[in-house]
């Protein structure tokens, strides 16, 4: 447990991954999703495609995997999880710092936040925001 602490800590203000056995997610149900009802599936070289560039993977980790992404239209960070018990202790670490992350089964996507919406058009999830700490 202490590993996932500390490459959560490490991993907040980055992202993180997804093994390569990554399962196709269910549509999302809320009026997030694309207009096809298609979420992205939790894989990292995947999300990058949808997005449009092609990821250089930063981080392998039995918790997570993270990859950069660089569009013309946004810089993207992707963070992908075997398990959605790792991904939400991911976000509740993330909380100190606050800010708006596009979530979705099993991974979140970090990118300026007024390039999140048109991600979202494309990827499904949602957008979720963190409160941080004052």
């Amino acid at each position: 447990m202490s590993t996932l602490v500390g490459s959560l800590a490490l991993v907040t203000a980055c992202g993180g991954g997804e093994d390569d056995t990554a399962r196709t997610p269910l549509p999302s149900k809320s009026s997030a999703a694309p207009a096809a009802g298609i979420v992205a599936p939790a894989r990292i070289e995947v999300i990058a495609g949808l997005a449009g560039c092609k990821a250089e993977i930063r981080i392998e980790a039995d918790e997570l995997r993270e990859g950069l992404c660089h569009s013309e239209q946004a810089d993207y960070r992707i963070t992908t999880f075997p398990a959605e018990k790792y991904k939400e202790a991911w976000l509740d670490a993330a909380g100190v710092y606050g800010g708006t992350y596009l979530v979705g089964p099993r991974w979140v996507v970090s990118a300026k936040a007024e390039h999140l919406e048109q991600a979202r058009n494309k990827l499904g999830g949602t957008l979720r925001q963190l409160k941080g700490t004052s």
